[in-house]
């Protein structure tokens, strides 16, 4: 389940005060790349986007890194979302290995064991995929080449994995085979 684009907005909108911030512009930047995409290849353009504009909910609850996965998922379950509280889960985890995280690991123990154990559990589906590509193109500022969007994220973390790079590379190939075309001449 997910909400209507109305209500994922009013959700946003309330969230962004708790912790202002570039997220917001990126946020909405991932659900258009989300919506554009699903359009030429068959999925729902209107699950495509609320998911893309609420991946980074967990972030309302401040600045956090790996917990923002584990905090929005729980914020969504609690909302009756569970559609969205998945792709705030898998959005960062493009191998489905919590280690494939690029950022500070800021759950404590317990959280972290239950996050993993999720994430464990969890079948990726066509959603999470796409979600995780169009994370990899938006910064938050504008859509960009992906080579670009990960040297921002290895910038600010000093690294980004091989492995994650070419996962999202492979997402990129399926999902222009799945269109027929390049990606960005979909999504700018």
């Amino acid at each position: 389940m997910y909400p209507s684009r109305k209500e994922a907005h009013k959700i946003l909108a309330e969230a962004v005060p708790h912790n202002p911030g570039p997220w917001e512009t990126h946020s909405k930047l991932v659900a258009l790349c989300a919506e554009r995409i699903a359009a030429e290849c068959g999925l729902d353009t209107a699950k495509a986007y609320v998911c893309g504009l609420l991946h980074d909910i967990g972030r309302r609850f401040g600045v956090k890194h790996l917990a923002h996965t584990y905090d929005g998922y729980q914020y969504m379950k609690e909302l009756g979302y569970d559609d969205i509280a998945k792709i705030c889960l898998t959005h960062s985890f493009h191998n489905q290995d919590i280690h494939d995280y690029v950022g500070n690991y800021d759950l404590p123990p317990a959280e972290f064991k239950e996050l993993q154990r999720l994430l464990e559990q969890i079948t990726y589906d066509d959603y999470d995929r796409l979600i995780q590509l169009c994370d990899g193109m938006a910064t938050g500022e504008a859509i960009v080449d992906i080579e670009e969007r990960l040297r921002e994220v290895q910038l600010r973390y000093g690294f980004f994995p091989k492995k994650k790079l070419d996962k999202i590379m492979e997402l990129r190939a399926y999902f222009e085979e799945k269109i027929g075309k390049d990606i960005y001449a979909v999504v700018v």
